[in-house]
């Protein structure tokens, strides 16, 4: 299968939101089958008409679109193809591979609670495996495969090396149900073949079912693809990821403020690595993903390390990106858009704000003075710095920032200079400056701000504060 190009697909079941790691799983996909020229398809897993809704599937594509994971073609719904999983389920009847089972519910419960009685195996052998097609009756009947009785099967896995399963511990698994709907055992081989999947990369929860899709396989002749199982994320206690970790649905981290590319980084990094790596671009994830950096044990969940992650993408991102990802991020959330002129702010002060900052919400914090509007308000410490005195000072400085040019240095030079005179450090001076400019006491240097409000509006706010 080496010269074949790779086709990966991420196939989920449409019965929530997009969990952590399924996301995980098709982040691993695509950066393999991207970095190899190949394709990354959609399948939804749609056969459980109880538990899957349109909803559900809404949520896993805005998921998958916001992570930024692109997928090729349509979607493919698993239901909408019954007609040839059972196509297929014929097929093997026909050859033989597979046979009509009649036993009813409570005769297969009967032989197994005899079987747990006896202390014997409970996996049900059908007596009507080699029955004669002539003794069969006029009833309801399941499709079983018709599974080898000795020997092994042997899963050549990519992460979890080859993995042995005797064949006397396979049962003759249902294809087709009495009803004629085919069970999902048999439909995810079918949809694999069809879709001319290479690449099998999903959580290792499949292995074993990995050993029972192989039949199938083996039956019609077709070619397997190549496994690769992966562990499973867990909380930073080591245990099996829950609710009780935080948040497990890809949406809730985009509500947090996290970038998709700081969160691509992150789950890329969770169970893969390359060397020392931890911090890289998409065209590097690309580049370097195999199947060989997947670790075998779970993977933990650090919010300490994607937080970290996140100032590293924020600070190296590119400007307008990060102001189009801000605006993405504030409409998920129900937030009112951006007035023309706060993007216009914004955009120039980008480069003052995006550095350090672990997320959208941070980012917000820190261009506070550029969204504000005039009068700007002042929080309890902005105010406690506006005192009769600071205002003074800073009656004294209007007309001398009037007649500067606007650059830094001079700005510098005139509010050194005002404080030089009241005999007072520059830090002194700039806070009530930086009151009035922001209406609160964390923000960008007073100089960075007045560069991008521009002289007009600096000055103005300076005007609110003083009255």
């Amino acid at each position: 299968m080496s010269d074949t190009p790779v086709v990966t697909r991420f196939a989920p079941s449409p019965t929530g939101y997009l969990h952590i790691g399924g996301a995980r799983t098709a982040l691993f996909n695509w950066l393999y089958a991207r970095g190899r020229g190949g394709k990354f398809l959609l399948r939804i897993e749609d056969t459980d008409r109880e538990r899957s809704t349109p909803e559900a599937t809404e949520a896993i594509l805005k998921g998958l679109t916001w992570l930024g994971l692109d997928w090729d073609g349509e979607p493919i719904s698993q239901f909408d193809r019954a007609d040839r999983h059972a196509e297929v389920a014929h097929q093997m009847l026909a050859a033989g591979t597979a046979y009509k089972c009649f036993a009813t519910q409570d005769e297969i419960e009967a032989f197994r609670e005899a079987a747990r009685a006896e202390g014997r195996s409970t996996l049900y052998r059908s007596p009507w495996r080699d029955a004669d097609p002539a003794t069969h009756p006029d009833a309801p009947y399941v499709v079983r495969i018709n599974a080898p009785l000795e020997g092994e099967t042997i899963i050549r896995d990519q992460v979890q090396g080859d993995v042995r399963i005797r064949n006397d511990q396979l049962d003759d698994m249902v294809l087709l149900r009495s009803d004629g709907t085919p069970t999902y055992m048999l439909a995810v081989v079918v949809d694999d073949h069809d879709m001319g999947i290479t690449h099998v990369i999903r959580g290792d929860d499949h292995l074993n079912n990995a050993a029972r899709q192989m039949l199938v396989y083996s039956a019609m002749g077709w070619d397997v693809p190549i496994w690769a199982h992966i562990p499973l994320i867990h909380g930073p206690d080591g245990k099996k990821l829950s609710k009780r970790h935080g948040a497990l649905g890809v949406e809730e981290y985009q509500l947090m403020g996290y970038p998709a590319a700081a969160m691509r980084n992150y789950l890329a990094r969770l169970g893969w690595s390359h060397g020392d790596d931890e911090f890289f671009t998409d065209s590097q994830a690309m580049e370097w993903f195999d199947l060989g950096g997947i670790g075998k044990s779970p993977a933990r969940l650090d919010f300490k390390k994607l937080d970290h992650l996140t100032g590293l993408h924020m600070s190296a991102a590119d400007d307008a990106a990060l102001l189009h990802e801000l605006q993405a991020y504030r409409a998920a959330k129900g937030d009112a858009p951006f007035a023309d002129a706060q993007l216009a702010l914004l955009q120039d002060a980008m480069p003052l704000v995006k550095d350090k900052a672990k997320g959208f919400d941070q980012l917000l914090e820190k261009a506070q003075f550029a969204l504000a509007s005039r009068p700007v308000e002042q929080d309890e410490k902005a105010a406690k710095a506006l005192d009769d005195v600071s205002r003074g000072i800073l009656r004294e400085l209007t007309p001398r920032l009037q007649t500067a040019t606007w650059s830094r240095t001079e700005l510098e030079e005139s509010v050194s200079a005002l404080a030089q005179e009241h005999g007072l450090g520059l830090g002194k001076l700039a806070q009530p400056l930086r009151a009035a400019l922001a209406g609160r006491m964390t923000s960008p240097s007073v100089f960075d701000m007045m560069l991008v409000l521009g002289r007009d509006e600096s000055l103005a706010r300076i005007k609110d504060a003083t009255e």
